[in-house]
């Protein structure tokens, strides 16, 4: 080969275009919950932590949003945020309109929690809604507490369609509100990986029993979501194998997710967001073949939990990811993007302030010194 004509790998800090974005870098910030938006709606705080970590030479190419559920039935957790009232989308508006200002580009991760939910957060005390009527293991908080989640009711056939026209609606909400884009949140044991895995979904309908029907509802989501507002601002998140929020291992996890990205793929969205392992935890939890599923998607791929420095500049500049996703590490330093490219040392977060409060262990971490 002439050396002058040998590509040069491609770099995590390269500008790359995903879909119809424009990123000045490969860096993501994965969506956090705060629950930081009391009444579930966006405050100025939260548009300050945006901002922060948003300007491309020290933050992020692309942040995703905390997950922001879609409608009243979808929360599961106390002050996270909605993006389905024209109250919301006003407040959204401040959050997208300070990350612009700094240069960058966000994207709405839109969340249906299904069952991990409890009924006082759910409209007028009914219970949460899923594929099941089993309980999940896992708790929720509620009224600053963290309490089992409440027994579901599995939805009725006919109420499915209406699922679908929430998603739909949420993403038109998401533009209006100045997003670049939206991301589904299909993964950590939420709604819709409650349909996906034969572990929870025991119907017998349209939406249960083979790989097919257990893919539809995932299918009928983007497909409508793409409806709303284009293919190349429409993102998916999925993790086939991590056991969160009780979302026990699917008998074929293989087969099912590569039957789930191969029915998208004709779709061309803009990124498939993958969780590797567990999320927020090991990584070899499960054996699962991640390069076969992106042969299967054929479209820009996103990787995500757990990784350092040296394995997100590996992964890049080996070609098997497009993007890498960092979550936890944004938390304390929201300069991550320059920590990363000049391999400076990361700040430890304090875990007690993750969750509620205010400014403090939100938007007062210092950037490394100039």
């Amino acid at each position: 080969m002439n050396p002058s004509t040998a590509r040069t790998p491609p770099s995590l800090f390269d500008a790359v275009t995903v879909g119809e974005l424009r990123l000045a870098s490969r860096i993501v910030m994965a969506p956090l919950t705060r629950n930081r938006a009391p009444g579930c709606v966006p405050t100025p705080l939260m548009a300050e932590y945006y901002a922060q970590r948003a300007d491309p030479a020290t933050g992020a190419g692309l942040l995703v949003s905390e997950a922001t559920q879609i409608s009243p039935q979808g929360q599961g957790y106390a002050d996270t945020p909605g993006i389905h009232s024209p109250e919301q989308v006003q407040a959204w508006r401040r959050v997208t309109g300070a990350v612009h200002a700094r240069g960058g580009r966000i994207v709405c991760q839109l969340w249906h929690v299904g069952r991990i939910s409890h009924d006082r957060l759910q409209p007028g005390g009914s219970p949460p809604v899923s594929s099941t009527d089993q309980p999940a293991a896992s708790r929720v908080l509620v009224d600053g507490a963290f309490v089992p989640c409440s027994a579901p009711r599995a939805l009725r056939t006919d109420e499915i369609p209406g699922i679908v026209a929430d998603y739909a609606h949420a993403a038109r909400c998401a533009m209006d509100a100045g997003f670049d884009g939206v991301e589904v949140h299909a993964a950590n044991g939420y709604l819709i990986e409650q349909f996906l895995r034969d572990s929870i979904n025991r119907r017998s309908d349209a939406w249960g029993g083979g790989i097919e029907a257990r893919t539809q509802l995932l299918v009928e989501v983007m497909t409508a979501v793409v409806s709303a507002i284009g293919a190349g601002r429409a993102g998916l998140r999925l993790s086939p194998v991590t056991p969160s929020n009780d979302a026990g291992p699917d008998s074929d996890p293989q087969a099912l997710y590569g039957r789930a990205v191969e029915r998208l793929a004709p779709l061309k969205l803009a990124y498939c967001h993958v969780v590797e392992g567990s999320t927020g935890g090991p990584r070899d939890v499960a054996p699962f073949d991640y390069a076969a599923l992106r042969r299967a998607f054929g479209g820009c791929w996103m990787v995500n939990n757990g990784y350092t420095r040296a394995m997100a500049l590996d992964v890049v500049a080996g070609g098997r990811a497009d993007l890498v996703a960092f979550g936890r590490p944004f938390i304390a330093n929201p300069d991550l993007g320059r920590r990363l490219r000049e391999d400076l040392p990361w700040a430890e977060g304090n875990r007690k302030t993750y969750y509620l409060g205010g400014e403090q262990g939100y938007t007062d971490y210092p950037a490394w010194p100039a």
